[in-house]
């Protein structure tokens, strides 16, 4: 085979060849992007996980829905420290969940029954923060994700534990 025959097996594989090392990127990419969506849910899971937040958790729940802001603030000061921090953390979910690090599904699954439950708690403390702070932004992503959750076809009344009974390894 002459140099002539080379130089047109090598314009007609060249393609193929880039083609191929594209596909090749673009595989890696995504597998990356799965990943890294992975470890956020652990990562995740693991912040929710320490005393101090599963006292905040109690205290929130505790709270009847549609309290008013300034009768969340009449109580004592570790309701407003617990709202804070359970807000400041569903607002870091909502950032994530937008910029796609962490999938919607993960998060309704882990957690959605009660972010949701937490919002008929804390809306009416975030609408006095806002007016206070004179800022709409005031815990906007956790506003966000309730809306997300709470608009989902998927809500649901039956548990885990119903729906996939019939799961198999």
């Amino acid at each position: 085979m002459d140099l002539i025959h080379v130089a047109q097996v090598a314009q007609i594989l060249a393609p193929a060849v880039v083609a191929a090392g594209v596909l090749i990127g673009v595989i890696q990419l995504r597998e990356f992007q799965r990943q890294r969506r992975e470890v956020a849910a652990v990562e995740l899971v693991h912040s929710f996980r320490n005393a101090e937040f599963n006292r905040a958790l109690r205290l929130v729940w505790s709270l009847p829905d549609g309290e008013t802001g300034a009768e969340l603030r009449t109580r004592d000061r570790e309701y407003e420290d617990a709202a804070i921090l359970v807000g400041t953390t569903i607002e870091a979910v909502g950032v994530l969940v937008y910029r796609r690090i962490v999938p919607l599904e993960i998060v309704d699954d882990l957690m959605g029954d009660a972010i949701v439950g937490f919002w008929p708690k804390l809306s009416d403390w975030v609408e006095l923060l806002r007016r206070e702070q004179g800022r709409e932004s005031v815990y906007e992503w956790f506003q966000w994700l309730v809306e997300r959750l709470g608009s989902r076809a998927r809500r649901r009344s039956e548990g885990a534990h119903r729906r996939f009974r019939d799961w198999r390894a």
